[in-house]
């Protein structure tokens, strides 16, 4: 499993998309927090990341431009981070919640739970109630 290093931050897809599609409302924020994240370092990402950013692109080598390996660490996710994410999923779903493609942003949230770093996100609300304990970088500020 990887580790935190010092100072390593994971950074949600919706940050990096905000910087990528120059969102008119986020961009700003978002490349502001990158670009402090990115010089305390290491920034990471991990497949579920990867696939959200590329999903807007026909070729892999697009998405190795936007997400260079010399900037961001490519972590897999561990079992139990899977895990973490599966038993907030379905805590989610028994409190009613009822979108099915939420279990993505949990295994997001639970694999830098698990990594011990913070997560750079725009989402709040879902990780603070899903994750407790999960350090969060977000436009209210730092939790």
């Amino acid at each position: 499993m990887a580790m935190a290093a010092s100072g390593a931050v994971m950074v949600d897809s919706c940050v990096l998309l905000d910087v990528i599609t120059a969102d008119h409302r986020w961009e700003s924020w978002s490349a502001e927090q990158l670009k402090r994240s990115l010089i305390a370092g290491p920034v990471a990402i991990n497949p579920l990341i990867y696939a959200e950013v590329a999903f807007a692109y026909e070729r892999i080598e697009a998405v190795e431009e936007v997400l260079p390996r010399h900037l961001y660490a490519y972590w897999p996710i561990p079992r139990e981070a899977a895990f973490l994410a599966a038993r907030a999923h379905a805590g989610y779903r028994a409190r009613g919640g009822s979108r099915q493609t939420i279990l993505p942003d949990f295994l997001i949230g639970a694999h830098a739970l698990i990594a011990r770093c913070p997560l750079l996100t725009r989402d709040a609300r879902r990780y603070r109630q899903a994750m407790p304990g999960l350090r969060l970088i977000t436009p209210e500020g730092s939790s």
